[in-house]
């Protein structure tokens, strides 16, 4: 009876992101051949994370093997603390026989420092003159970075290098390009960026720019970026504990400094069990949508998708779509009320589909007739045009 384990990544609209995160957990399941490992997307892929964990539920129900989903997560953010539990609730009540847990994200273990300092390498006689800035991917969670900064203490203890300081390549500050600035006035000799991710893609080559950008203005300062972590032993054996832990109960998810939680200063309106479903909830539909995107994450009183493929579109879903986007224009409401087209959400050949969120209700046959109608009634008035209606999400 082997465990089932699902790793559970991020997930990317980049196929070549998602394959890194394949191979690693390739990686991982062939050390451990007495597992059943599959991976499973929080969003942005498939399978996601609630296909993975139904997957192997499903499996389980015939020789009783519990289900681990271990994180693939660096630090215990949102994902880890709102999305992770919320499937898991789900699986449980759809297979309440079966035993599901989570296990902890990697987060901060001096192994990682390790794998960290092999990376950057950095000769020992050159430490004393060269500046470390290690960069995170930033999160809006206030825990998550903490313990990235953190961890960037511990990697920078008893190791001599000149200055070592932690920075952000989005989400929140400081940004990489203010801490160069701020590290080039201590004269260092020469910069080392050292990225703390998982893997390459997008986020890497957008460092590649920003320390070419620093090369051009402080032509006298060697600067060079060094590869991600990567599939390493070290973190393989990591993952060994925290699946040994999980499985013996010894560390659930960590939330002590949760926001969601702990009333942190400035952001004490956060807490409560219900308001972290409510983030996780808009964080899906906002996180969906196009990419890329700032992470303003403002708050939206309606988000409408309309589906914009190939059969809707023939049906006349483009032109209900700017429809309702001059109708919301026209009511004064563009910032509050977003009108997205989306892909295909399913039942093709009923279509033009509307979906109006938070309030999770699906229309269908829709034209662009019908668009101020919906706007005036349901969008500004809140209330449903019933003739329409084909579903409602509770």
């Amino acid at each position: 009876m082997a465990t089932r384990v699902v790793i559970v990544g991020h997930g990317s609209r980049e196929p070549s992101a998602n394959s890194e995160l394949e191979a690693f957990v390739a990686a991982w399941s062939s050390r451990r051949p007495d597992l059943d490992v599959r991976a499973g997307y929080v969003e942005l892929a498939h399978p996601t994370l609630d296909e993975a964990l139904e997957s192997a539920g499903r499996e389980s129900l015939s020789d009783g093997a519990p289900v681990v989903a271990l994180p693939l997560f660096l630090f215990t953010s949102g994902h880890v603390k709102n999305d992770l539990p919320l499937a898991l609730e789900r699986a449980r009540a759809r297979f309440p026989l079966v035993r599901f847990s989570a296990a902890r994200a990697l987060g901060v273990d001096p192994s990682l420092c390790e794998v960290m300092h092999e990376r950057a390498a950095i000769d020992r006689e050159r430490a004393a003159k060269t500046a470390v800035v290690v960069v995170g991917r930033g999160a809006s969670d206030p825990d998550a970075n903490g313990d990235f900064c953190k961890l960037v203490r511990l990697y920078a203890e008893g190791r001599g290098y000149l200055q070592v300081a932690p920075t952000f390549i989005g989400i929140t500050r400081p940004l990489v390009d203010e801490t160069l600035e701020l590290v080039a006035r201590a004269r260092p000799e020469r910069v080392r960026i050292v990225p703390y991710l998982l893997f390459g893609g997008r986020l890497v080559a957008k460092l590649e720019q920003i320390a070419q950008a620093f090369r051009q203005s402080h032509p006298w300062i060697p600067t060079e970026v060094a590869p991600p972590l990567g599939p390493d032993e070290r973190i393989f054996a990591l993952l060994d504990r925290r699946l040994d832990e999980a499985l013996h109960g010894a560390a659930p998810l960590e939330c002590d400094t949760c926001q969601y939680r702990t009333p942190l200063p400035g952001r004490e309106q956060h807490v409560g069990g219900l308001k972290a479903m409510l983030w996780s909830l808009r964080h899906g539909f906002t996180h969906t949508q196009a990419a890329p995107h700032l992470h303003a994450h403002k708050p939206l009183v309606k988000h409408v998708l309309v589906c914009g493929n190939a059969d809707c579109a023939d049906r006349g879903s483009l032109a209900l779509l700017d429809s309702l986007r001059r109708a919301v224009e026209s009511a004064g409401r563009k910032q509050d009320i977003r009108v997205t087209r989306t892909s295909c959400m399913g039942r093709c050949g009923e279509g033009p589909t509307v979906v109006v969120y938070p309030d999770g209700i699906w229309y269908r046959g829709v034209s662009a007739a019908d668009a101020q109608e919906i706007t005036d009634e349901h969008l500004l008035a809140d209330r449903l045009v019933a003739r329409l209606v084909d579903n409602i999400m509770q």
